[in-house]
């Protein structure tokens, strides 16, 4: 339980610190996963090393693909990695899962509200067909760094997707 707390009280931060300044401080991820790590070694209820670096491989494999195609901040890896480090590596799978679907929702009321659900849409057939093209690489004008697009907060589908698997459990 105390481990599950904790990983809440790391998402809700990360999604204050990602919805104010649309990034999620190393300080965040890096000592949660070390407070993690100590955890899991030293406390009673601790799963041990093992688990913690299963979780958060798990953490850092689920979204580094999205980080490399230019699709998500490292900020939104690392996150991963933190909750992973706390939860082991089935929780964390689960949570990316219903992360992906509310931010898929999430992308798309906010493409809504922004009158760009054509343009994202349009964007989407765009990268297909590059990737059809070239393989499954980066289209420059597409990703995060080009910054055209609206930007949304992911930190906020993570800490949903965190709620309902440890909802679910």
């Amino acid at each position: 339980m105390a481990a599950e707390l904790t990983a809440l009280v790391i998402g809700g931060a990360a999604c204050i610190t990602d919805l104010r300044s649309a990034r999620i401080p190393n300080v965040l991820t890096f000592g949660a996963i070390a407070a993690a790590l100590l955890f899991h070694l030293l406390a009673p209820q601790g799963a041990g090393a093992a688990f913690v670096f299963a979780g958060l491989a798990a953490g850092l494999l689920v979204f580094f693909p999205f980080f490399a195609l230019g699709a998500l901040g490292a900020g939104d890896v690392k996150l991963m990695a933190a909750l992973g480090a706390w939860l082991g590596w089935q929780p964390t799978v689960q949570v990316a899962l219903y992360g992906a679907v509310a931010g898929g929702v999430l992308a798309i009321v906010v493409s809504m509200w922004h009158g760009y659900l054509r343009t994202a849409l349009r964007n989407i057939g765009t990268l297909f067909g590059h990737w059809a093209l070239v393989g499954i690489k980066p289209l420059p004008e597409l990703t995060l760094d080009a910054g055209r697009g609206l930007r949304l907060p992911y930190a906020l589908p993570i800490m949903v997707g965190l709620v309902v698997t440890l909802w679910r459990a």
